[in-house]
């Protein structure tokens, strides 16, 4: 009986600890210069520092417990990318930044990125005192503004051409959401 192949619908997306098993795929995404997703997730970043930084976080995973504040994307059982969060200063003052990653663009543009968001801002809401979520991005990712906005996230602020990326300005774009605004994760995703 041949395998199936793994259903890499929306609904399939699961947020789950890293296991054992996730590092050399996680290494490999992470470590790759050329991946795809490096034009799309701040890259208006020095690549070489980008390269260095991933390079010594993948090479700590090993000897590091998965921590609560990063997940990976599992979907149909195929680890597609990460979520993580970090809590602004000063702790305890209900503000969780939080950050999304797919990883290879054959998972892009089909809702699977929106609804791991949804899940991670749930998910955040559940195990904080998250009174207010925010994520950073550029002006250039339509695709990450649009998923923010389709889950009720409102631009907080912009920078006006302040992200220089492949010798084009962008803005620098925050967006928030309240936890009195999220009410529905179904009726989100």
């Amino acid at each position: 009986m041949p395998d199936s192949a793994p259903d890499l619908s929306p609904a399939a997306v699961t947020l789950r600890g890293r296991r054992p098993r996730d590092l050399p795929i996680l290494t490999r995404w992470l470590t790759d210069p050329d991946a795809e997703w490096r034009a799309w997730d701040a890259p208006y970043l020095p690549a070489w520092d980008t390269t260095v930084n991933l390079q010594r976080y993948a090479e700590s995973l090993p000897g590091r417990p998965p921590s609560p504040h990063e997940r990976v994307i599992d979907v149909g059982g195929v680890v597609a990318g990460m979520v993580n969060r970090a809590e602004e200063d000063p702790a305890g003052g209900g503000w969780w930044d939080l950050g999304i990653l797919i990883y290879d663009p054959a998972h892009w543009g089909r809702g699977l990125g929106s609804r791991a968001l949804a899940l991670w801002v749930q998910a955040t809401l559940d195990e904080t005192d998250a009174h207010v979520l925010t994520f950073s991005t550029w002006g250039g990712n339509d695709r990450m503004i649009r998923a923010a906005r389709h889950l009720g996230f409102r631009e907080a602020g912009r920078v006006r051409e302040a992200r220089l990326i492949r010798g084009q300005r962008f803005d620098a774009v925050r967006l928030d959401l309240l936890r009195r605004d999220w009410t529905d994760l179904d009726r989100r995703t």
